[in-house]
């Protein structure tokens, strides 16, 4: 064996202090949320002091963009200390499994901040895990065949394992391998196995087994297969002799990945893990290293790197950083249209993205089906959140179309052969957003770029200016459709499936939207019908992944803080008493900026009264509820895919609250209790009516056409936005409608300057955009004024989307291409 050999098979046996242990010794890449709740309930309590705590972690953490929590969630989490059972740390710890935190970056920062015992006792519970090593992987399989199902785990002695089909435990499937031979339509479906060692357990990925035919082709494959895509390339290194090298490459795919790392060519023998590992190294181990990843399907080949050791070795240049006043995200999902085919994949994508771009600390506005009106209203509300040096992102996924490189945007009502008059025209959106002075300019649009036949006007922009700072990713070329595919369940249109797994890596805008069309490309069902097409002229080294540093105003800062946060305010979960004694509660989700969702929960119930429900009736008018789904035991039966319920709670009934842009007055329910004695056998009603104001946009009545502002009121707001004239901060008006150069509609709605906080008794909002000024409440004043001394804790607002996906399979269909 030669000395590198024996270098890299010590590595693998070795752990260095710089990384988590190997895999020998527990499974580093889980994540944090696999721990169980008393673990890290102690690793909490370990965090809750101020010298090396929480609060030295959290700095650590933003090691990596994923991980960077702004000022408001870190002041979220040391406001738990207010509750008697409160704790920053525990806070903290479910914001990072949220995002999936690793247990070896978890383990990394500890080590960073010098935290001995909680490294101690992390480094033992995980030890001590049971931890899937083999996972279950889907397949399609013609009847009368066999299928097997494997799943292996490492951990404590004595692990027990037993199969399910969707909840139903499977006869027999007691065994680390599931047969299913001979395999019939009747055992198609989801499958998932549990492995468990006394009171512990752990549950394996969920694999769908689907029936197949030859003829089903390269759909059939696309479903059970994953193409490889490296979400982490290794980086050139430059080392001194004798310290130790680490390069890492990490894969996405299905199935699992196989690895081969190559040093100037020639293959190292034992190097066949994601990372490579040479703890002590010499100028022989300068040069090129690669890394080869293969399953049974394909290959793919990581980005060639160079290490450079001893004398040789120069100092890594280092870039310069920009950074962004603020970031702030328009996101427009346009799916149920009134005269064309209705798209699925808009919500998904739309609720996708959110969750990304809230990692990389953007202000998000994410609305849902929006007409032409509602479309204009929204675009005009976003810009009035842009300035300068804010990096400004605006996303639509629908239908749409391109006439002589002009791009349209088609709201949900546009009629059946429509005209650029009906639609949303991106260039002058662009034009608007230059006159903001922004750092950044980002249009992602997913839609189609044909010719429309029915259109023959082409529109005149004016002259826009030389900012280059402008970036254009389109998810299909010039004259093509962009594709979802037609699936019966939630599921990414295409061009977020590829999106989405380089959105947080810190690369230049325009270098990672090159990344994601290599992927398309490299993608057998995008080949030959959808290509990214990528226009810039973006000439600074600027990534959405790029800090927010403060304006030198920091009172237009808090107005844009305050601005967001009207927008973006639920009802304050409240709880009703009735006069049999049961005590309801009612709670409230954001799913989207513009939908909602009501949950009403039994918090008391007397022992004299055996059964009761409290469900929601009586709508105020232009509420737009399915009736047919309100008052459902689950969010996914009350048609939000995307909010899960919590399972360790009583029963709870859920509304969703749609569109609510549309709303126009103050949204009102009744709160109807049935219940039953036990000394009677008839069932009694109680009824209370709840008003919750007019939450999320509701305030912003986008679905409403108004005159610009006057004069007048813009300053008599702006004088106590930003003080008198003179005083060195004095943008124009923050909440009047700057004129479209476009727009052939009436101008869109201002924004509404009355609010009332969010922390009153009823968190009711009574706001109009035409409220005199004169009508201004102390409310209203004290959140100015809590806004200028700190803006990120000035209201309490939420982000929409904020929820977890259900860890639900989604059920198999037939997968047909839809383009937009």
């Amino acid at each position: 064996m030669s000395l590198k050999t024996r270098r890299l098979a010590a590595s693998e046996a070795e752990h260095s202090g710089s990384g988590p242990p190997s895999s020998g010794m527990g499974d580093w890449s889980l994540g944090l949320g696999t721990l169980g709740e008393e673990a890290l309930r102690k690793l909490a309590a370990m965090l809750d002091n101020p010298k090396c705590g929480w609060r030295q972690l959290a700095a650590a953490l933003t090691e990596k963009p994923q991980f960077r929590y702004s000022e408001k969630q870190l002041i979220g989490c040391s406001l738990q200390v207010l509750s008697s059972t409160g704790s920053p740390s525990r806070s903290l710890l479910a914001m990072l499994a949220d995002h999936a935190c690793p247990l070896g970056f978890l383990l990394h920062c500890l080590k960073k901040i010098e935290h001995h015992s909680a490294v101690q006792y992390l480094s033992v519970t995980v030890m001590e895990q049971i931890r899937i090593t083999v996972q279950p992987e889907s397949q399609f399989v013609q009847e009368g065949k066999s299928v097997i199902l494997k799943c292996r785990a490492a951990g404590p002695t004595g692990l027990t394992y037993q199969w399910f089909k969707g909840k139903a435990e499977v006869p027999g499937g007691s065994g680390p391998e599931l047969v299913l031979c001979p395999f019939a339509a009747a055992l198609q479906g989801h499958y998932i196995c549990r492995v468990s060692q006394a009171e512990h357990f752990v549950f394996s990925q969920w694999a769908r087994v689907s029936s197949c035919s030859a003829s089903m082709g390269i759909i059939c494959n696309f479903s059970s297969v994953r193409d490889l895509c490296i979400i982490g390339q290794p980086q050139s290194v430059a080392a001194s002799e004798g310290e130790s090298l680490h390069l890492e490459c990490t894969v996405e795919g299905n199935p699992a990945p196989e690895y081969q790392w190559y040093h100037n060519k020639d293959p190292l023998p034992q190097a066949v893990d994601s990372h490579l590992k040479i703890p002590c190294v010499t100028t022989a181990d300068r040069g090129q290293y690669s890394c080869r990843v293969y399953n049974r399907y394909q290959e793919v080949w990581s980005d060639e790197v160079y290490v450079s050791v001893g004398s040789s070795a120069c100092p890594v240049r280092q870039r310069r950083h920009f950074y962004a006043t603020d970031k702030v995200a328009l996101l427009i999902g346009n799916m149920n249209y009134q005269h064309h085919r209705q798209l699925k994949a808009p919500m998904a994508d739309v609720h996708e993205l959110t969750n990304l771009l809230r990692q990389l600390d953007f202000k998000v506005v994410s609305l849902l089906d929006l007409s032409w009106q509602e479309m204009h209203s929204a675009v005009t509300e976003f810009l009035l959140l842009l300035d300068r040096g804010v990096y400004g992102l605006l996303y639509f996924a629908g239908h749409g179309y391109e006439n002589y490189g002009n791009s349209f945007m088609v709201p949900i009502d546009a009629p059946a052969s429509y005209t650029s008059e009906h639609c949303l025209w991106v260039q002058d959106v662009l034009q608007r957003m230059q006159e903001r002075q922004t750092g950044l300019n980002v249009f992602l649009l997913d839609m189609c770029r044909k010719r429309n036949l029915n259109d023959d006007v082409i529109p005149q922009p004016g002259p826009l200016k030389v900012t280059a700072n402008i970036v254009f990713g389109y998810a299909t070329c010039v004259d093509a459709e962009a594709y979802e595919m037609n699936k019966d369940d939630l599921s990414n249109g295409i061009f977020m499936s590829f999106l989405k797994r380089r959105l947080l890596e810190d690369e230049k805008v325009t270098v990672m939207l090159d990344k994601v069309a290599e992927d398309m490309g490299r993608c057998d069902i995008t080949r030959g019908r959808q290509a990214l097409e990528l226009r810039s002229n973006l000439s600074e080294r600027r990534a959405l992944t790029d800090r927010v540093q403060a304006s030198s105003c920091p009172a237009a800062t808090s107005a844009r803080n305050l601005q967001w946060a009207i927008a973006h305010v639920l009802p304050e979960s409240r709880c009703l008493q009735f006069d049999c004694g049961v005590r309801v509660q009612l709670g409230f989700a954001a799913e989207f900026s513009n939908i909602m969702v009501v949950y009403s929960r039994i918090l008391r119930r007397p022992s004299h009264v055996v059964a009761c429900t409290a469900q929601l009736s009586d709508f105020s008018e232009g509420v737009d509820v399915d009736l047919k789904l309100t008052n459902r035991e689950s969010p996914r039966d009350a048609g939000s895919w995307l909010l899960a319920a919590d399972n360790s709670a009583e029963l709870s009934l859920y509304t969703r609250f749609t569109a609510l842009q549309k709303v126009k007055k103050e949204l009102s329910f009744t709160v109807c209790l049935q219940y039953q004695y036990d000394s009677m056998d008839e069932q009694v009603q109680e009824r209370l009516t709840v008003s919750v104001g007019k939450p999320l946009v509701a305030k912003l009545n986008l679905s409403e056409a108004c005159l610009p502002c006057h004069a007048s009121t813009a300053s008599s707001f702006d004088s106590q936005i930003f003080g008198p004239a003179g005083s060195g901060c004095s943008p124009e008006p923050l909440h009047c409608c700057p004129p479209s150069a476009y727009s052939q509609g009436p101008a869109s709605a201002c924004w509404a300057p009355h609010v009332k906080p969010v922390n009153c008794a009823d968190a009711a909002c009574p706001g109009s955009a035409n409220m005199p000024e004169e009508t201004f409440s102390p409310e209203f004043e004290l959140l100015q004024t809590q806004a200028l001394q700190a803006p990120s804790a000035a209201c309490k607002s939420v982000q929409p989307s904020g929820s977890h996906l259900e860890d639900l399979p989604i059920q198999s269909g037939k997968q047909n291409f839809h383009s937009f």
